[in-house]
């Protein structure tokens, strides 16, 4: 796809990520600027009328004046699921925790029942239309994770719906494997048993081969899995060539940081109970910390301290972590704005958390999340001058156009 675009007012030229620390807030902005598509990637870019011939048979796009940014990267969702949890919404409302809601047979299990019930095709019934809002949003990559099934079957063919998705609508899917979310009823009494069976070497490979999985994920935390279970996980992902992703110190200070650091995680995602030493951790080895402060929204805790990862030094992530029971959150603009009142984290920070180093955190900073020649252009354009406009209209979705690969895929009626 060649295409012009024209009449830009702010361009926002978000660096490829990770971009850590204070590089997170110092982002150039061109205003009245153009940007050249060819073969569906960033050829150039610039203030109008410096940038020479644009590529032949190449369509127009009028941007109106508005401000243009790379596409948003939602890099810790669970879109696939099935059933309603409304009822633990109102419970929590009255007064109960999440643990105990999950101890009552709520929680987790409550959406595994539902989808091990449900076929794969009303898996992706159920998902589709979540994808056409996020990308009406300005979403143009999400991972999903299984999780929800817990037996090879289920979680194959959780994954398996992310791939029909994937042919459905145009948002870019990567697929994560989950399986080690909480330990299945049937299971209780072997959990060895059960983590040797999900994570066997033919399972994983079989996976990483037929493009079902780029990822394996545990939820490292009392309840789920141990930090040494956690280990086991990492170990046998790494070992078969998925990259390997954690839930950690999301309820409490469980350990899970330690594990990422040490074997290496692409990203370590929560974070509500990171402590100086796990920070450093990261630090050391270049894992990506993922902030979910719409769970932290849901479940009315305290939010990771974003602010303080910045400070340290390191590239902040953002995503929505969409699921039933705790961030019933599809508007990733709606978790940035919420990131700048709640985190202390500026606009421009809260726009390379969810575009460079979300992509980062799922290793796809090369094509997508920034803006540079030789990018997809996955681009936004959005109906404000400058991002401070832009987030701090909490709630609104303020995209005008969405392009993916060069086409435009959303365009807002006025």
């Amino acid at each position: 796809m060649n295409a012009r675009l024209v009449n830009i007012g702010q361009l926002v030229v978000v660096p490829p990520g990770p971009v850590a620390g204070g590089d997170m807030q110092m982002v150039p902005t061109i205003a009245g600027a153009e940007l050249h598509i060819a073969d569906g990637r960033i050829a150039a870019f610039g203030p109008a009328g410096t940038l020479g011939d644009a590529p032949a048979d190449c369509e127009t796009i009028d941007a109106e004046g508005g401000l243009l940014t790379p596409g948003l990267v939602d890099c810790h969702t669970h879109t696939v699921l099935a059933g309603t949890r409304e009822n633990e919404f109102v419970q929590r409302i009255q007064g109960k925790s999440y643990a105990q809601i999950a101890a009552e047979g709520g929680g987790i299990k409550a959406t595994v029942k539902a989808v091990r019930q449900a076929s794969k095709e009303r898996l992706v019934e159920l998902a589709l239309p979540r994808l056409k809002r996020m990308l009406a949003g300005g979403v143009t990559t999400a991972e999903i994770k299984s999780g929800y099934g817990l037996t090879l079957a289920d979680e194959r063919k959780m994954l398996e719906a992310v791939a029909e998705l994937r042919t459905l609508q145009p948002v870019e899917l990567v697929g994560t494997y989950l399986a080690a979310h909480v330990v299945p009823t049937e299971w209780l009494n072997n959990r060895q048993g059960y983590l040797e069976e999900m994570y066997a070497d033919e399972v994983l490979a079989d996976l990483r081969k037929s493009r079902l999985a780029a990822f394996g994920d545990v939820f490292c935390e009392g309840g789920s899995y141990t930090p040494e279970e956690s280990r086991f996980v990492a170990e046998a992902c790494l070992r078969n060539g998925l990259g390997f992703k954690i839930h950690s110190e999301q309820l409490s200070n469980s350990g899970g940081t330690r594990i990422a650091a040490e074997m290496g995680a692409v990203s370590a995602d929560h974070l509500e109970y990171v402590d100086d030493y796990a920070i450093e951790a990261l630090q050391a080895a270049g894992t990506i910390p993922v902030v979910l402060p719409g769970c932290s929204l849901f479940l009315d805790s305290e939010p990771a301290p974003a602010r303080l990862l910045i400070d340290d030094g390191l590239p902040v992530a953002l995503a929505t972590d969409l699921n039933p029971g705790s961030s019933m959150i599809e508007s990733l603009q709606l978790i940035m704005s919420y990131a700048c009142v709640r985190l202390r984290m500026t606009p421009t920070e809260a726009l390379v958390a969810a575009t460079a180093n979300a992509s980062a955190a799922l290793s796809r900073q090369d094509r997508v999340g920034g803006i540079a020649e030789g990018m997809q252009a996955d681009l936004v354009v959005l109906d404000a001058p400058s991002v401070d406009a832009w987030l701090c209209q909490l709630g609104r979705n303020c995209v005008r156009k969405v392009l993916k690969r060069g086409r435009t895929v959303v365009q807002r009626a006025e």
